[in-house]
Formats: C-alpha cells, structure tokens, sequence
C-alpha cells in the first residue's frame, strides 16, 4: 500500500466518506421522531418512496421533487479508458447513470447553511 492509497482510503472510496450519513433507517427513525408516526409505518413510507423513485429510474423518467432537486437517467456512450497500474487501453462500455440537480431553493439552502 502506497502513502497515496492510505491517504485515499479504500479502494472506491469517495473525497467524503468521512462525512456523515443519512441511512434509511435513520431517516425512518426521524420520520418516526418528527411526525409521529410508527417505526413500522416509517419504514414502510421510506422504503416505499425509494421504491417508486427507483421504479422511475429504470423506466427513464425523471423524479422532480419541489424545492429538493431532480433525479435523471443519462445514457452515456461507450469509451476508451485506461488502466491506471499498466496503462492499458481499457474499453468503458456504454452504460445509464442517475443524475440529481439541486433546486435552486435548496442550492440557497446550502450556502446559507440552513434547511429550506
């Protein structure tokens, strides 16, 4: 292991794993804290919206979510890349990715450093 890769962290890991997270269970957890509603019935709300969410995705549609953002599908072309050890060429197959954009109100938000 190089000094880069243990600065990096693991292999895949992003500039902000060391953030902190939302998980799902904590965000039924705050559903369950701020409205009052069950664990049980919390969970099965928040499994519910990622489930149609991700239901729309697949379909190619876009999720727009009023003062939150949009969520997209984009197909992207195939592509030569390179591996970075030997310096090959490295055929990226086409592939679809999910996109979110920030609304502007929560882009607001963000540099105001408080909830919209």
């Amino acid at each position: 292991m190089t000094a880069r890769s243990r600065e990096r962290g693991p292999a895949g890991a992003g500039p902000h794993d060391d953030a902190p997270t939302l998980t799902k269970a904590e965000l039924a957890q705050a559903l369950h804290e701020r409205i009052g509603f069950s664990k049980r019935e919390s969970r099965e709300l928040v499994d519910a919206f990622f489930a149609i969410v991700a239901e729309r995705l697949v379909a190619g549609e876009a999720v727009r979510i009023a003062g939150f953002g949009q969520f997209g599908v984009r197909d992207k072309a195939p592509r030569p890349g390179r591996n970075p050890r030997t310096g090959e060429l490295v055929p990226i197959a086409a592939r679809r990715v999910v996109t979110f954009h920030a609304s502007p109100k929560l882009k607001e938000a963000l540099q105001a450093g408080a909830a919209p």
